[in-house]
């Protein structure tokens, strides 16, 4: 019979920022035990080096003996047992306030076990028994602990002993201990949870409401929940925002104003973005973490794993997290198409979607997406923004080929059946495979543009299938997204030198200089602070207006440090690219096409045809 591992974990010293975990390892009768700390987290692709963060490691026998302990490689540990059971305790920093990493100090804690908790090479399969303790030193009285690991034995603030199947399950379930308020509501009979973290006045009741309808759209597509439990863990701040997800739960963070306030008359666009991400997580409990990439469930958390399907598992994601937003009722079809527009106004003003493909961005996340630099709307593509409209396309493309008998819906059903419930991995071309399965019809050419070229989307003539209006204009400003218009109506292009400046900053900071426009041909580079155009002062807010008066045929002046060197560069102002996306929805449709937009829009829930499919 194998013995458990143990693990305790501990916030020792919460005003030094660093939590105490001790790991307890059977008598294996090897000589020595190997220890190891992933490099990289499930979800979040780019080597982190989270064993940079320990700060001190001992082992000792039993009996309380030291043993000897040496460090193999950056992440190993290699300790001498003698054949015995041996005790590992090693302290580590935890500041890193994000969903990714671990964080602490005297007003909560928060790990990813990725973060804090070493696999013992060769017992990965063992049960492991985690006991989540109280700090040692006066923090808030009223510290709980949430997180979605089993409970084993606990006290009524949930400190106490927990039980993992394995390793994998082990680090798979983020831990939040503070003080923090919770939501509660049960679908289908499997109790949800979200507790959040921090200040906030949120209107808990629409909160909770809207989160049962995303949740049951979601259930609905896939036809079954396929858990007992689900946790959502908020940490609301003054400004932030991401998601990673887990398989029973997924950790959030957010501006205290994305969350609803109960003075609100209508949901605000900060919510709906939450609302989004929240939607986004909680799809992948299905699509990623058990729909699952088969390169990464054969890879490891040593080094990068490769793989060029990161477009489907983001990209469709990211395509129904908005999806279930209409189609639970959470908001109007103008809303979700404003939606739209903003993601193709994004891919529209990203050049280097004429440089990389699609799946040379999810193969080389690790090196591009996750490490962007100022060059990088020039260099690459985002998968989870392209990859959304890319799906979108596939959607729509299989909708009219088979005149509604099949959509993207169909797919993801086949997946969940093929690959989600038997655990087998999707291979590379998987999704393309089922996708041209399930439609019927010839897909390879699509798959060759969207995926392998850098070709447009040809997303006009799909739109209009359904009813809907596309074009795409000159921005008005750099706040002008696009969205859904009444009507389309003429929009001069203001002049422009193509600078984005970097967000929040008082003073004019070149942040990107955007490929082929005039700013480059000026020679002004990334990190240039425009002071002045045609001698007047510019500033972050003025700079757009001042260029677009001040051009002339001979060119403006403008004056720039670079470094802590004034200099002086000739610009020629250009047009604005039309590069922002209105749609539209139209009315003087024929009745099939809009029974195909109603049906692509309809809840699951109440739908019986995709229900029972």
């Amino acid at each position: 019979m194998l013995l458990d591992l143990t693990y305790r974990v501990r916030p020792a010293a919460p005003q030094a920022h660093q939590f105490l975990v001790e790991i307890e390892i059977p008598n294996s009768g090897a000589e020595f035990v190997e220890l190891s700390l992933p490099a990289w987290i499930p979800g979040s692709y780019m080597i982190r080096d989270f064993a940079r963060n320990i700060l001190t490691l001992v082992a000792e026998s039993a009996d309380g003996r030291a043993l000897e302990c040496r460090k193999r490689d950056k992440q190993t540990w290699v300790c001498r047992a003698a054949g015995s059971v041996i005790r590992v305790r090693y302290q580590v920093y935890a500041w890193d306030l994000s969903v990714r990493a671990a964080h602490l100090d005297t007003t909560h804690a928060y790990f990813n076990g990725a973060v804090l908790l070493m696999r013992v090479l060769g017992m990965e399969d063992r049960t492991c028994l985690v006991d989540l303790l109280p700090a040692d030193v006066q923090v808030d009285a009223d510290w709980e602990v949430a997180t979605s690991l089993t409970p084993e034995q606990i006290d009524s603030r949930g400190f106490g002993r927990y039980r993992a199947e394995n390793y994998d399950d082990l680090i798979d379930h983020p831990v939040e201990m503070g003080s923090f308020e919770q939501i509660a509501f049960d679908l289908a009979g499997v109790p949800h949870r979200m507790a959040i973290t921090g200040r906030q006045y949120a209107d808990k009741a629409r909160l909770k409401s809207d989160l049962l309808r995303i949740c049951a759209e979601h259930m609905a597509l896939f036809g079954e929940l396929p858990i007992d439990r689900y946790l959502f863990l908020v940490t609301a701040l003054g400004e932030g925002y991401g998601g990673l997800e887990h398989r029973f739960s997924t950790s959030l963070l957010c501006s205290r104003n994305d969350l609803p306030h109960s003075t609100d008359e209508k949901r605000t666009d900060a919510y709906v973005r939450f609302l989004g991400l929240c939607s986004h997580e909680y799809f992948h409990l299905w699509h990623v973490k058990r729909i699952r990439p088969l390169a990464l469930m054969n890879g490891g958390l040593e080094r990068e794993i490769h793989t060029r399907t990161l477009w489907a598992f983001e990209g469709i994601t990211s395509y129904y997290d908005e999806l279930a937003l209409v189609r639970s009722g959470c908001i109007d079809a103008r809303s979700y198409l404003g939606l739209l527009a903003a993601t193709i106004t994004r891919l529209s003003r990203t050049p280097g979607r004429e440089v990389q493909t699609l799946a040379e961005s999810s193969f080389d996340a690790w090196i591009k997406f996750y490490k962007q630099d100022e060059n990088a709307p020039n260099a690459i593509v985002s998968y989870y923004v392209k990859g959304a409209l890319v799906a979108l396309a596939l959607d729509l493309i299989i909708r009219a080929g088979t005149k509604g008998r099949a959509s993207l819906d169909d797919v993801m059903r086949t997946l969940w059946r093929r690959y989600g419930l038997t655990g087998f991995g999707v291979p590379e071309h998987g999704v393309e495979a089922v996708a041209t399965e399930v439609s019927g019809l010839d897909l390879d050419g699509f798959f060759s543009t969207a995926l392998d070229g850098t070709a447009e989307l040809d997303l006009e003539p799909l739109f209009a299938g359904v009813g809907i209006g596309m074009r795409l204009r000159p921005a008005e400003g750099p706040k002008d997204q696009g969205g859904c218009l009444e009507c389309f109506d003429h929009r001069e292009a203001r002049l422009t030198l193509d600078l984005r400046l970097r967000p929040g900053a008082a003073e004019a900071i070149v942040q990107n200089v955007i490929r082929g426009g005039p700013g480059e041909h000026a020679g002004i580079a990334p990190g240039d602070v425009v002071v002045a155009v045609d001698g007047l002062r510019a500033t972050a807010e003025n700079l757009e207006s001042l260029v677009a008066r001040a051009a002339s045929p001979s060119g403006v002046r403008v004056h720039l440090f670079r470094r802590d060197e004034l200099m002086e560069v000739r610009a020629f102002p250009g047009p604005a690219r039309s590069d922002t996306c209105d749609l539209m929805l139209l009315d003087a449709v024929s009745p099939e096409v809009l029974e195909a937009r109603t049906h692509w829009l309809a809840s699951v829930v109440r739908d019986g045809r995709d229900r029972d499919a």
